[in-house]
């Protein structure tokens, strides 16, 4: 079955722009001829119309632990039902999710879901919240601003995992429909934007900077790649902007990288990195600092930022919670940005 034939869902955000269509769903403004894509791969031009060819179509669906979002402040403890589709505004040299990335639509085999699909398979999951990953969902624009509000509607939360590549028109769209969203901040320089991902990294910041104006919830994973990203300074600089742009209240995580796609010559992150990183965090003021995807001991814990008593620690994915039910610290009473469960 053909492309033409199996999508028919009109896209939102776009121009016309002689003879041509204009997507302003991301920076990138692709100018599409008619028949052509544009760099997502997702979003088709046809006879003066943008269509997605994805709506209502995942490549994965899979019940997660919300931490493995990794989203450490919001309903920790919980399940959460991730739905993925194929695709991507980005083009980074070292996608660990490649396979669905890449993927074209009219060639990968998708399930068609419904918005009550959502909803029936958290519920079927036991699930708190739903979370749109694996690939990104700013691409899924259509259909992920749909499902979250019919989500909102049967007592769900719900999330993003994104690299914050969008335009301010359809992100300010996800206010009150996405309550959390894990943000990838790749890198503190312009340059690795454009050499390793295809995109720029001003865009980003400023997502982050209005998902916070909005009150979404904000957590943003930093993957510490050797060599690229990693140098003391651009650390700093990332920290500090965290710390004056944002809030030290930001979670930040900080994650080792392993080799994959098409940066294969590059070795694991050292945890001696991730620890100068976590060190260089906490010292330009930032509350909640975490590392991942090694076994980092306390520094997968949260402690009170005022008086350090433990109040969430975790083992891989098992978490214990020490906190009051209202998100505040049990011994001091300090919020400590938390969206705790019902």
């Amino acid at each position: 079955m053909s492309t033409s034939e199996f999508a028919r869902h009109e896209a939102l955000h776009y121009s016309i722009e002689g003879g041509k269509v204009r997507c302003n769903l991301c920076p990138h403004a692709c100018l599409i001829s008619d028949g052509k894509r544009g760099i997502c791969g997702v979003r088709e031009h046809r006879s003066s119309k943008l269509y997605s060819l994805i709506f209502g179509r995942a490549s994965s669906i899979h019940p997660d632990p919300i931490e493995k979002k990794p989203l450490f402040h919001f309903l920790p403890g919980s399940t959460a039902i991730s739905f993925g589709s194929v695709g991507c505004n980005l083009s980074c040299s070292h996608c660990q999710n490649h396979g669905i990335s890449r993927a074209d639509p009219s060639d990968s085999e998708l399930v068609t879901i419904t918005p009550d699909d959502v909803v029936r398979y958290a519920k079927n999951a036991g699930a708190s919240s739903v979370s749109w990953t694996y690939n990104e969902p700013i691409i899924w624009h259509e259909f992920t601003t749909v499902a979250s509000k019919v989500a909102h509607a049967h007592g769900l939360k719900t999330s993003y995992v994104t690299n914050g590549f969008i335009q301010e028109t359809p992100l300010r769209e996800l206010h009150g429909l996405i309550d959390a969203m894990n943000i990838d901040v790749k890198a503190f320089k312009d340059a690795f934007y454009r050499n390793v991902c295809g995109a720029r990294l001003e865009p980003v910041l400023r997502t982050c900077e209005i998902a916070h104006e909005l009150n979404i919830h904000i957590e943003l994973t930093y993957l510490v790649i050797p060599k690229h990203n990693d140098a003391e300074e651009e650390l700093r600089d990332f920290s500090r902007w965290v710390n004056d742009k944002l809030s030290p209240e930001v979670p930040v995580h900080f994650s080792a990288f392993h080799p994959d796609y098409r940066l294969t010559d590059v070795p694991r992150t050292p945890t001696s990195t991730l620890e100068r990183a976590y060190r260089v965090a906490k010292a330009s003021g930032l509350e909640y600092v975490y590392l991942g995807n090694v076994h980092a001991a306390d520094k997968e814990n949260t402690y009170c930022p005022d008086c350090g008593s433990l109040m969430i620690e975790r083992d891989g994915f098992f978490v214990s919670m020490n906190m009051s039910k209202d998100g505040v610290c049990s011994k001091c009473g300090r919020s400590l940005n938390l969206i705790v469960p019902l």
